[in-house]
């Protein structure tokens, strides 16, 4: 069934072979699989009683009012938190926001549209909320739904067999539960950044380049200034995803296995999905906190350049200086000599002008070795 991208609720029935795809809410769970209730939090918010309803209708339970308030919080960090009959999740997305897409109106968001480089205003870290209950997945989008619709396309592609891997156990494959539904739209969302890194190292990379290069003047250290700062935010946004999927991984070590082969090897996937993602975010950490590194050495190195080319010009004048110092006896007795006095010292002696000469080449080669030894005419 074909369903519009730009729906503000898609529901997905999700069994071992096939995926069906409608935009009303189901009223009972299918015989086999899952269902996931995917919607923009601006849904959520208008439709949260409906929802509910649903949610008490397929589970038996509803989402508690602190929870629904964590998913309609446009700025709320990353965060786990369960219950006794689901799991929540709230994991901010680090995705390529398109110049079309209207993101929400978040402080966070804001900022990041007017700092640093464009790659890095082009990345959105609005948080995605999920609810893990065991047979229905609810996940809660930001207003354009890019990880959604991605993600929905593979599933719809994987169903119907264009992926070409309809192993449950795949990559690209059907999910098998919820929970392994929750964790791949996780994993999409962090390799999002991970494919945006090389147009980033490739503008840092450039800047380097100008700090590094002495015949360039660089003004652009506002930008620099701001994408140190972004890339700041990004480091601490990607602690806060790595603590909240750790708090996931060890909830999930609590959990219940079923004593079959089935159960086992479920549970191992869901372990396995778990570390496959802190191993990604651990991965984004490590580069953020590299490009971090490298701007700050970039810095360093400019100002290093600077003070070693200070310090050539500084030298360049104290040899000036030095050698202006070594004129000006020179020229005090050139002066001395010059008055229009009639009775000078050695001015009509026949020897008086080599005497003169003498004392003062004397004088310049005793201010030479003098200024020599104390390296103010040192190699320039």
């Amino acid at each position: 069934m074909n369903t519009p991208a730009t729906s503000a609720l898609r529901v997905f029935t999700v069994s071992d072979v096939q995926v069906q795809a409608t935009l009303q809410l189901p009223d009972t769970l299918p015989a086999t699989g899952f269902v996931w209730l995917a919607c923009t939090r601006e849904f959520f918010e208008a439709e949260r009683h409906p929802l509910q309803a649903c949610l008490q209708a397929l589970t038996g339970r509803g989402l508690l009012d602190l929870h629904v308030s964590d998913l309609l919080n446009p700025q709320l960090p990353s965060r786990f938190d369960y219950t006794s009959h689901y799991d929540m999740l709230v994991f901010r997305r680090l995705a390529a926001r398109t110049d079309e897409a209207q993101t929400e109106p978040s402080a966070t968001a804001s900022r990041q549209r007017q700092s640093g480089p464009p790659v890095l205003r082009r990345i959105d870290t609005s948080p995605v909320g999920f609810a893990v209950f065991d047979r229905v997945l609810l996940t809660v989008h930001p207003q354009d739904c890019a990880v959604r619709e991605a993600y929905a396309a593979r599933l719809l592609a994987t169903a119907s067999g264009e992926a070409g891997d309809t192993r449950s156990t795949g990559a690209r494959g059907i999910p098998s539960n919820p929970a392994d539904m929750m964790l791949r739209i996780v994993s999409h969302m962090v390799d999002g950044y991970l494919d945006l890194r090389r147009e980033l190292t490739r503008q840092l990379d450039h800047w380097q380049a100008e700090l590094l290069n002495p015949r360039t003047r660089f003004n652009n250290w506002s930008t620099l200034l701001q994408a140190r700062l972004a890339l700041h935010q990004l480091d601490e946004i990607c602690e806060d995803q790595r603590v909240a999927m750790k708090d996931w991984s060890e909830s999930l070590n609590s959990w219940p296995v079923a004593p079959t082969p089935e159960g086992v090897r479920e549970h191992e996937l869901l372990s396995v999905r778990s570390r496959d993602v802190l191993e990604h975010i651990d991965r984004v950490v490590h580069h953020v906190q590299r490009l971090e590194h490298s701007i700050e050495t970039a810095v360093q190195m400019h100002f290093n350049a600077q003070s070693h080319r200070t310090n050539d010009i500084m030298r360049t004048l104290t040899a000036i200086t030095a050698i202006t110092a070594i004129f000006l006896p020179l020229n005090l007795i050139a002066a001395v000599f010059g008055m229009n006095f009639e009775f000078i010292p050695l001015l009509h002696l026949v020897g008086g002008f080599w005497w003169t000469i003498s004392g003062m080449l004397l004088i310049a080669c005793s201010l030479i070795v003098v200024f020599w030894r104390k390296r103010f005419l040192a190699q320039l």
